[in-house]
């Protein structure tokens, strides 16, 4: 399956989660089987072309793109979560949000891995940096950032200082 179809597979819902948004939703892509395996090989691909440890999903979304990934290709796995989602010893690291703040945490056992991280898009960059700031803060090296897609207009490209890759662009 090339990208454009199975870009025809993500919806968009306008005014979700508030009115002005237009939310683009992934859950159509997931319950096709043949969109989302298209999009896992796909992510696959780009992946290969990098040289790293540990694949880091990011909350929540992520987790679906990191696990296929690190199944496929045989990767250990670790996941960035929300706060207060990991037992035992974490780092963790607040950031903005478009309407509000957020904190993001991991296990404290990444320590000189070379790390790719992946969620399902890039907007603003906001979480993605705050992401990468904590593998930083905990001693990892991001070789890259991959997303299923890319919101263009709201420029989150402009603020990342690593290698990074997309699939479908908006």
């Amino acid at each position: 399956m090339e990208i454009n179809e199975i870009e025809s597979y993500v919806s968009k819902i306008p005014d979700f989660p508030k009115p002005g948004i237009l939310f683009y939703d992934i859950s159509t892509l997931l319950s096709n089987a043949d969109a989302f395996k298209s999009s896992i090989d796909l992510l696959k691909q780009v992946a290969s072309k990098f040289d790293f440890d540990l694949i880091g999903g990011i909350d929540a979304r992520g987790f679906i793109f990191s696990s296929a990934l690190s199944y496929s290709l045989n990767c250990p796995q670790l996941m960035i979560r929300k706060k207060n989602k990991l037992p035992g010893k974490t780092f963790s690291i607040e950031y903005d949000l478009e309407y509000g703040k957020d904190t993001l945490e991991i296990n404290i056992n990444v320590n000189k891995k070379k790390v790719l991280l992946i969620d399902d898009l890039l907007a603003t960059g906001g979480t993605v940096n705050a992401a990468a700031n904590l593998l930083k803060k905990s001693g990892a090296e991001i070789c890259c950032f991959i997303s299923l897609i890319e919101l263009t207009f709201l420029k989150g490209r402009e603020k990342l200082n690593f290698p990074y890759q997309t699939l479908i662009k908006y």
